[in-house]
């Protein structure tokens, strides 16, 4: 073999860094896309159960963001979010590439069914374990607000106020996020950055391994999604998209019912995910104190029963379709584009 086709076929190979191009842009625009609806999930797993002011409904919550935070509502933590999911996407389809590379090489003919599982599942543990940081900071800046706006309200009111400034005080409380009954957080502006955010958790929860709390959950509730996202997309692909009907509607169904498929076999550790993310939160408001995964999900299903496991997943579902669905299609556009034949 020449130094040009080493160079060609290596790991870092034009091609390579296609897949590597195209999966940033490609996750970089999904999650833009479902902004709201992806804060909207992370509250709703992470609200304490039963307090008075919890986002009901998809379209109600959707509103009520809008009318209390605005447009910066629906995009909060969403710049750490693409931070994040730019890397991660770019790994994840990256490393399935080259799985897929190495394995076709080795055995003949196309991947099957528990191949693609396998290869998905290893580029989903790769890729989270190389942004994760990215991933809890994002957790606590989509609900830090929430938590902010409920410390202001905690402190009790000195005397009787007059009619007006205590219809205002009212009005004020009907916004919060959660119980006013319950301790919060106190962020300070600086807090709520992505640096800001980073430090506060280094700060108080242990340093770099603070960053890194609820990985375990993750990694296994990713392993499974991932794989199950990638081997039905494929096999759907075979069979919505055959040899003359690959137009974009079709690519378009392929991937959000490979991404509906996926999510909601897998959803119950996006939520101990969630979960685990928070903990650190326990005396500040949100009431979790686990130790550990295992004790985190028993301790759900006693208290919720097996629906608290499935907290936010209809919102989930509404953002994952066309999440998925634009980054599959993204990720092949792009990929065209850059590869040449």
């Amino acid at each position: 073999m020449t130094e040009a086709n080493t160079k060609k076929n290596g790991f870092w190979s034009p091609d390579t860094a296609s897949y590597f191009i195209a999966g940033g842009v490609a996750g970089a625009t999904s999650r833009t896309i479902v902004s709201p609806l992806e804060r909207l999930k992370i509250i709703q797993q992470v609200q304490p159960r039963g307090s008075d002011g919890q986002y009901k409904g998809v379209w109600r919550s959707l509103v009520r963001m809008w009318k209390e935070e605005g447009f910066k509502g629906y995009m909060r933590g969403n710049g750490i979010n693409c931070l994040r999911i730019v890397p991660y996407s770019a790994v994840q389809f990256t490393t399935y590439e080259q799985l897929k590379k190495i394995i076709t090489s080795s055995v003949s003919g196309e991947l099957d069914t528990p191949t693609r599982l396998v290869s998905g599942a290893m580029a989903g543990i790769t890729s989270v374990c190389s942004t994760y940081p990215l991933d809890l900071v994002r957790s606590r800046l989509s609900i830090a607000t929430a938590s902010l706006s409920l410390q202001n309200q905690s402190s009790p009111a000195p005397s009787p106020a007059p009619a007006s400034v205590h219809n205002m005080k009212q009005t004020r409380v009907s916004v919060c996020h959660t119980s006013s009954s319950i301790p919060r957080a106190v962020y300070s502006k600086a807090d709520l950055s992505i640096l800001g955010m980073t430090l506060k958790v280094m700060r108080e929860e242990g340093g770099i391994r603070g960053l890194y709390r609820g990985l375990t959950a993750t990694a296994i509730g990713v392993a499974p999604y991932v794989g199950i996202n990638f081997a039905a997309y494929e096999g759907l692909r075979s069979i919505i998209t055959p040899p003359g009907k690959s137009s974009v509607t079709r690519k378009l169904i392929c991937g959000a019912l490979a991404g509906s498929i996926s999510q909601t076999l897998t959803f119950p550790f996006d939520v101990l995910r969630r979960k685990m993310q928070v903990v650190g939160m326990a005396s500040k408001g949100l009431g979790y104190k686990y130790n550990g995964a295992i004790d985190a999900s028993m301790t759900i299903v006693r208290t919720e029963g097996l629906q608290g496991l499935y907290r936010g997943l209809w919102p989930n579902l509404l953002k994952v379709a066309p999440s998925i669905a634009t980054s599959f299609f993204t990720y092949e556009l792009v990929k065209e584009l850059l590869i040449t034949p």
